[in-house]
């Protein structure tokens, strides 16, 4: 799906995009928004001062469909009054302005406060001083000329055309978020936080069979600069897909899924039935993502979120018996804000939480969950997690999911030795159609790429590949992980959630994982 390029922003120039705002007026006129929020009641203030770049070319075959580039530059504030949250924002980047709109959220809370309720509450929090975090690139992607990287993409379908493709499509998007937060807790905090994600999709007709397939990418959006697109050999895994362990070959990609979606449109039609299925990261990500992650976030737990995104399967009781099976003993899930090159790791989150890493899920039981500062208490937490955010600086901050990650197997385990133990199964690669429920409990996936494993050797590719299970029962089933040395990342840039909706980018690493006794049916068969 194309990005919605209106919603970034005014349109610049790629130059405009590598100027700077000092670091110091930013603190300025941060201590404007506070003492002014004080000086009218508040209890507690931030301020975050936000400048969002983002870069989309997008093209199709032999043409460019779009370039864009464009900036959006405002400031948030955020207070404390009478036990209520307040919240105003402005694009008016002056000390006025700034002034004007601190007064305004402090009036919004002592409105909010005439309603009642229980007072906000949070959760203890030490400001920093000033400081400052950049996503530690190599090459910045607005730093490369747009020519280049659309020489890349049109290079990449001609590839693809080249094998027999009959439609393409490519892009690149990037993206820079220079955000700046302060408070009344004493933190002024500067970051400069990057993020890439190359995609095409590739399609082939059969016309005597009047059918056709196609194949997404196998890349994974990343916490990275341009250096993500230039592989070297040294990092090249060879397997049924090749892949790299931490960079991505466009060219190489395209052409196998040229070749891929050739095979799809003769591969065989799946027997339904019950397999044990060898799932690699560029699929798993996605099932860890619907199933494990969002039902792990508070506020959904406590029905915050009910309206819009629904509920969770979990519950608080389930936490606090300290023995609620979420999965077998080989289920160890982390919430992580600091994994190198993931979409979601920054040093400190939108309300000036130093980020880290903990348990969600241990050994197979639930440990805990998704909280920051005013859910902190409810789960008896003495501190934030540091998962707290807001997509721009017109959008107030709140509970967003962190990466959320299966840990690999301490047992050195490599995918070769795992499909070797497989009887019946299927080995599925990248992440495609999905359903689950609103409490996240049942769900269907399918994928991009499906195997065909008999005692212990894959034997074909397989076609119309779906897998179907509530997530209790699919995480119990989890026989094996594979060791660090298959460790990837996976990720979505537009992870909706809240009302209005706002967008997350947030990675789920993983090793390749089998599941044993899975439901598969076939997609193109009907029932009844």
């Amino acid at each position: 799906m194309l990005p919605d390029l209106s919603a970034f922003g005014r349109q610049i120039d790629q130059s405009q995009a590598l100027d700077t705002v000092d670091v110091r007026i930013k603190k300025e006129l941060s201590d404007v928004a506070l003492n002014t929020a004080k000086s009218k009641g508040a209890s507690y203030a931030d301020i975050r001062i936000g400048r969002y770049l983002n870069q989309a070319i997008i093209t199709r075959e032999n043409r460019v469909q779009n370039v864009a580039s464009s900036e959006s530059y405002g400031i948030g504030v955020r207070v404390l009054v009478n036990g209520c949250w307040g919240f105003a924002a402005t694009n008016d980047v002056t000390k006025e302005g700034i002034a004007k709109t601190a007064e305004k959220a402090v009036s919004v809370a002592k409105a909010n406060s005439k309603i009642g309720g229980k007072p906000i509450e949070l959760a203890p929090q030490k400001g920093y001083g000033e400081v400052s975090w950049k996503t530690p690139i190599e090459i910045n992607a607005f730093e490369v000329p747009i020519k280049e990287k659309v020489d890349l993409l049109l290079t990449a379908n001609g590839a693809a055309m080249a094998g027999g493709a009959n439609f393409v499509n490519s892009m690149i998007l990037a993206i820079n978020e220079q955000k700046y937060f302060a408070s009344t807790d004493g933190s002024y905090i500067d970051q400069d936080i990057h993020r890439l994600y190359p995609n095409f999709s590739v399609t082939k007709i059969d016309p005597a069979q009047g059918s056709f397939e196609t194949r997404a990418a196998l890349s994974s959006p990343v916490g990275m600069g341009y250096e993500y697109l230039t592989p070297s050999e040294s990092e090249k895994v060879q397997g049924v897909v090749t892949r790299y362990k931490n960079r991505y070959d466009i060219l190489e990609d395209i052409k196998n899924a040229t070749k891929n979606v050739t095979e799809k449109l003769t591969a065989k039609s799946v027997e339904p039935g019950k397999y044990d299925l060898v799932l690699d990261p560029s699929h798993l990500w996605l099932t860890i993502h619907e199933s494990v992650a969002h039902p792990t976030e508070l506020d959904r737990v406590l029905g915050y979120e009910a309206n819009y995104a629904g509920t969770s399967f979990l519950s608080l009781e389930k936490l606090k018996s300290g023995n609620f099976h979420f999965g077998s003993k080989n289920v160890n899930i982390v919430g992580d804000k600091l994994q190198k090159g993931s979409l979601g790791a920054v040093g400190y989150d939108d309300e000036g939480v130093q980020c880290g890493k903990w348990d969600i899920i241990k050994d197979g039981v639930l440990v805990n969950f998704q909280a920051i500062r005013d859910q902190a208490h409810m789960i008896g937490l003495k501190a934030s997690q540091g998962c707290c955010y807001a997509q721009s600086w017109q959008d107030v901050q709140f509970q967003r999911m962190p990466n959320v990650s299966l840990q690999p197997g301490k047992t050195p385990l490599s995918v070769d030795e795992m499909i070797k133990g497989v009887e019946k199964g299927v080995y599925i690669v990248g992440n495609g159609s999905f359903s689950i429920d609103q409490q996240r409990y049942n769900f269907q996936f399918g994928g991009q790429l499906f195997y065909e494993i008999k005692n212990g050797k894959i034997v074909g590719m397989l076609n119309d590949v779906a897998y179907q299970a509530n997530t209790q029962e699919f995480w119990n089933s989890c026989v094996a992980v594979c060791d660090e040395r298959d460790y990837r990342l996976g990720g979505a840039f537009n992870d909706g959630k809240g009302q209005p909706s706002q967008s997350n980018a947030v990675s789920h690493g993983t090793s390749t994982t089998r599941f044993n006794g899975v439901n598969v049916i076939n997609t193109k068969r009907r029932i009844g």
